[in-house]
């Protein structure tokens, strides 16, 4: 399981013209997965996420989590994250998990992240046509692999 995650002042997502996510002070998170993700893979990623400390203190140094600020999250299916670009121009996405193994998957992330943020989390729609707007702040840009985590 792979995610992009941005901390942002604001970020939302539309499709065929009809806004179903809207957040303010939190992260837009961009998943990613594989075949071979587990429950594992989604716990520890999503226990990450919530913890990270990438979000400014009193004295303006990244020392608060997501989690601290009880700040927001939308989650927004990715499978080109895993885009394979040894040869040639056009990306293959033969790693990417298919729909039927990705979307329990996803709806299992999107479910512990509510569990470990103790809220809410909004969400694109899988497999759609979406327009993702953000305002990325910093900019703080993270990429984080569950297959890395040790």
């Amino acid at each position: 399981m792979k995610v992009v995650i941005q901390r942002v002042s604001s970020a939302s997502v539309t499709i065929e013209a009809n806004q179903v996510a809207s957040i303010q002070n939190g992260l837009l998170i961009l998943l990613g997965i594989v075949e071979d993700d587990l429950q594992d893979d989604i716990d520890w990623l999503s226990n990450k996420i919530v913890n990270l400390r990438i979000f400014n203190d009193e004295n303006n140094v990244m020392n608060k989590s997501l989690k601290d600020i009880e700040g927001d999250a939308i989650v927004v299916s990715q499978f080109t994250l895993h885009a394979l670009t040894k040869k040639g121009n056009r990306p293959s996405y033969i790693k990417a998990a298919k729909p039927d193994i990705a979307i329990p998957l996803y709806k299992t992330f999107v479910k512990q992240l509510e569990i470990d943020l103790g809220k809410h989390v909004q969400t694109g729609e899988f497999g759609a046509d979406m327009k993702v707007e953000l305002i990325n702040d910093g900019p703080v840009t993270i990429i984080i692999d569950s297959k890395n985590k040790e």
